[in-house]
């Protein structure tokens, strides 16, 4: 046992070193252990800190993980325009296996939001969307707002 708790105290330590260097898988994993409490002790806020900079760098599941903690208010004030643009970003950037679960949740969120909610989370994902592309060189002329759910 004390093997394995050595071992895990080896990855924390190494995810956080790569995580504070910037790479966003290695953030989100940090950000995982911190919301499960393995490895650290479970403390929301640094989930939330973590998924907020892999999100930033358009990690897929740290969006979705950034979108389900804002929902439910855990790590951070309950913001569910914030939720529902982080769970926007990352219906558009799923892989097709988590899309459907990722629906699920944006849809969720939207069913709590009035439509002038609504609206204003999906105009902070349309914008989110185009300053990203606007970063990496990647701006198509005829930008695409993302899905409208």
């Amino acid at each position: 046992m004390l093997f394995r708790s050595q071992k895990r105290l080896g990855w924390v330590f190494l995810d956080r070193k790569a995580a504070e260097q910037g790479y966003a898988s290695a953030q989100y994993d940090l950000g995982r252990m911190y919301n499960d409490g393995k490895g650290v002790p479970q403390d929301f806020s640094q989930a939330a800190h973590w998924f907020s900079q892999a999100a930033e760098q358009g990690h897929a599941t740290a969006q979705h993980s950034l979108g389900d903690l804002l929902a439910k208010g855990h790590g951070a004030p309950q913001d569910l325009v914030s939720a529902h643009m982080w769970q926007n970003l990352a219906v558009a950037s799923a892989t097709p296996e988590l899309r459907a679960r990722y629906e699920a949740t944006r849809d969720d969120t939207a069913r709590k939001l009035t439509p002038t909610q609504l609206a204003e989370a999906q105009r902070m994902a349309t914008e989110w969307h185009i300053e990203r592309q606007k970063r990496l060189g990647d701006v198509p002329s005829d930008s695409m707002p993302l899905d409208r759910s």
